[in-house]
C-alpha cells in the first residue's frame, strides 16, 4: 500500500479528529486515575512549592498518561472509526 493511499485511508475531519483526542484523554485519565489522585493528594494546600514538592508524582503521572496519549493510540483511534465509518456506508447501500 502506498503512502498516499494509506494518508488518505487515516485521513478524517479535524472536528473529528478533535472529538478522538478528547475521548483519548478521556481514556488516559480514567486508567490513570491512581496517579492523578496521588498527584491531587500531593498538591493539596500547596501553590508553587507543588513544582518540586510533587515532582515524583507529577512524573508518575506523564509516564501513565502518555501510554494512552500518543500517535500511535490516536492513529489506531482513526483507523477503527474510519473501518466503522466504512461499515456504515456498506450498510445504507
Amino acid at each position: 500500500m502506498g503512502y498516499v493511499q494509506e494518508a488518505r485511508e487515516n485521513h478524517v475531519k479535524k472536528k473529528v479528529e478533535e472529538a478522538l483526542r478528547s475521548k483519548m484523554k478521556q481514556k488516559a485519565l480514567k486508567a490513570c486515575d491512581l496517579y492523578t489522585s496521588k498527584y491531587a493528594e500531593c498538591a493539596v494546600g500547596r501553590t508553587l512549592s507543588v513544582v518540586w514538592q510533587c515532582r515524583k508524582q507529577a512524573k508518575e503521572l506523564n509516564e501513565c498518561l502518555h501510554q494512552f496519549t500518543n500517535d500511535t493510540v490516536l492513529e489506531e483511534m482513526k483507523k477503527e472509526y474510519a473501518l466503522q465509518q466504512s461499515g456504515k456506508e456498506s450498510l445504507s447501500y
